[in-house]
This record gives C-alpha cells, sequence and structure tokens, in this order.
C-alpha cells in the first residue's frame, strides 16, 4: 500500500488561539516497506498516525492510500476501511477484558463476516506464532505485559492488513521482551508485504527499519539514513 500526505495540516481550539500539530505536510511512504517516526515526546506523532489511520480528520490537505484520499471520506467509510486495510498496535493494548486472548483476536475477523469458527481457527494460528499457544484461553488480566502486546499484535494483523500503524508498541516493555515484539513486526511485515509505519523511541526498534523519519516542530517529516548515526532531539543519544 502507498500512503502519501499533500498539504496536511492539523489544528486544535485551544480557548482564543489555534494550535497547529502538523503544518502542510506533503511526504510519501515506501510501499511494502517498515519506517520509524522519531521525535521529542509531544511533537505531534501520535496526531500523525491518527490522521494516517483515518481515526481523526485534517483541518486541511488529504492522506492518500494508492491514490485514494481517504480523509475525503465519511466517517463511516473510513471506520469501514480501517477494519479491512489497517492494523492498530498501539503501547496500551486496549484489549477486551471480558473476552479470552483467543476471542480478542478473532473479534476483527468476526466483525468483518467471517465465519466464527474460521476466525477462531486464523486466530490459533496467530497467537501460536506469536509463542502464545498455551495461553489463548486466558483473559488479559492473567497476561504479563509482553504477553498482552504480543496479543494486541496478533489482532492488528488477523485480517491481514495491507497498512500495520505501531504506536510506542514497545514503549512499557522490557529489553528482552522488546526485542521479540520487534522481531515479530519485522518478521510478519515482509512475509506479509505490507507498509508498517511505527512511532518509537527505541532506538534499536528504529535501527532496523528501512526508513527512520524525524518529526520536527510543525510536523515536518526529515528523513535519515539508517545506517548512519541519528540523534533524536529528545535525549541527544546517537540512535
Amino acid at each position: 500500500m502507498h500512503i502519501r500526505t499533500e498539504g496536511l495540516t492539523k489544528s486544535y481550539k485551544d480557548a482564543d488561539r489555534e494550535l497547529t500539530v502538523v503544518r502542510d505536510l506533503t511526504f510519501s511512504f515506501p510501499e511494502h516497506g517498515s519506517v520509524a517516526i522519531i521525535g521529542r515526546s509531544g511533537i505531534g506523532k501520535s496526531t500523525l498516525m491518527h490522521l494516517l489511520g483515518g481515526l481523526d480528520v485534517p483541518t486541511k490537505g488529504r492522506v492518500f492510500y494508492d491514490d485514494k484520499p481517504i480523509s475525503d471520506l465519511s466517517s463511516d467509510e473510513r471506520a469501514a476501511l480501517r477494519a479491512k486495510k489497517v492494523g492498530f498496535i498501539f503501547q496500551f493494548h486496549h484489549l477486551l477484558p471480558e473476552f479470552s486472548a483467543l476471542e480478542n483476536v478473532a473479534m476483527p475477523l468476526i466483525i468483518s463476516g467471517v465465519d466464527e469458527a474460521e476466525a477462531l481457527k486464523v486466530a490459533a494460528e496467530l497467537l501460536e506464532r506469536m509463542g502464545l499457544k498455551s495461553r489463548v484461553a486466558h483473559r488479559p488480566s492473567e497476561l504479563s505485559g509482553g504477553e498482552q502486546q504480543r496479543v494486541s499484535i496478533a489482532r492488528a494483523l488477523a485480517t491481514r492488513p495491507r497498512v500495520v500503524l505501531a504506536d510506542e508498541p514497545t514503549g512499557n516493555l522490557d529489553i528482552e521482551t522488546a526485542n521479540d515484539v520487534q522481531r515479530i513486526l519485522l518478521d510478519l511485515n515482509r512475509e506479509l508485504r505490507n507498509t508498517l509505519i511505527v512511532v518509537t523511541h527505541n532506538h534499536e526498534l528504529a535501527r532496523s527499519m528501512d526508513l527512520v523519519v524525524e518529526m520536527k516542530p510543525g510536523g515536518e517529516l526529515v528523513p535519515v539514513k539508517s545506517r548512519e548515526p541519528i540523534r533524536s532531539e529528545e535525549d541527544n543519544v546517537s540512535l
């Protein structure tokens, strides 16, 4: 899936003043590749992800999927697009607490009209791929943070989306678990040939992406050569 933005702008009203988080962003993301977005906290990375995924609409400008402007769609049309083509992975897992890991992963398939038995079969296969075969019947409260994040990744990939948007997917994980999550994301990105866009402060995860861009004030995305030292404005540490 080729994703690009054209004059993308997002502003918010704050009392009597207007705050512009993303201003006139025109950028083309590589098709079938992986992209890391770095930058200091509060600069607007999550806002950009919401715009790219159709969770929010721009004040001005447009987001294109394969030259089709998704920002011009109605809220129902954007919801249908997300259900079929976009997988979201967040720092906080947003799993449904009353359902098992298996049911959480199967849910997007069932909602999209897949037969329940088939949906559960696909979910079981994905969870086994995540190393969670023995945990499928457990509810989120019975899983560790790393296990919950793996469930959320499996859920995001259940419909084999063409776009995967991950906002700090390793932010709350220990180093070993973060490395496992990183490996899974990249392996599946290459296998499914989807477009993976990740917001991260994890230097190792950023290094492993095909492209790294740094978000500057106003939302400008500055490409950084992935094989050379990268510096994040937030911590001034070489990536």
